[in-house]
């Protein structure tokens, strides 16, 4: 894990990195993760802060693909929601992913967690992202980089999540991605 001072007037932008399928160049899930995380740092206007440490987990909801590879990157910055996502968008497109149906196996899925204590219903991106806080492959590297992060709904922190996603099959992985 990685942790930089962020400059006090930025706001905190947390992004959710996750892979389970090799890029179309060949390059595994996990190096395409720390791929992820160089390209969140070449956005206008953002720095990257904190990298958490990376997890395998199984996917949610259960199905027959394999396993994820998860982090968190907490970012500094300023960025219009919408045109953070629209970034996102292009990282993964750049990656392989095809978007066909919901929850599919991808080389690449980067998601708005929050960013400061914004809290937008609409337009796209719902902010902050209203199924983070129910899976462990977010609130555990979450906790990683934020450890006292406050969701800006409900105001509650890390640790009341914990228990809600106790039952999820996620680890620590051993190497680094790199390795």
């Amino acid at each position: 894990m990685t942790m930089l001072q962020p400059p006090a007037s930025l706001t905190d932008i947390v992004i959710a990195v996750g892979a389970n399928l090799p890029r179309e160049s060949g390059e595994t899930a996990a190096a395409t993760c720390l791929w992820a995380v160089d390209e969140l740092g070449r956005i206008p206007g953002l720095s990257v802060v904190a990298v958490s440490r990376w997890y395998e987990s199984a996917p949610v909801p259960p199905s027959g693909q394999p396993p994820y590879v998860n982090g968190i990157v907490r970012l500094s910055g300023r960025i219009d929601p919408a045109g953070l996502l629209a970034r996102l968008h292009e990282i993964e497109a750049r990656a392989g992913r095809r978007r066909t149906v919901v929850n599919a196996a991808r080389p690449l899925d980067l998601d708005i967690i929050s960013m400061g204590d914004l809290v937008r219903a609409s337009p796209d991106p719902v902010i902050p992202h209203p199924r983070a806080t129910q899976r462990a492959f977010v609130v555990l590297p979450l906790r990683d980089v934020m450890p006292d992060w406050r969701d800006p709904v409900t105001g509650q922190g890390l640790d009341a999540f914990l228990p809600g996603v106790a039952d999820q099959d996620i680890a620590v992985m051993k190497a680094t991605p790199a390795d």
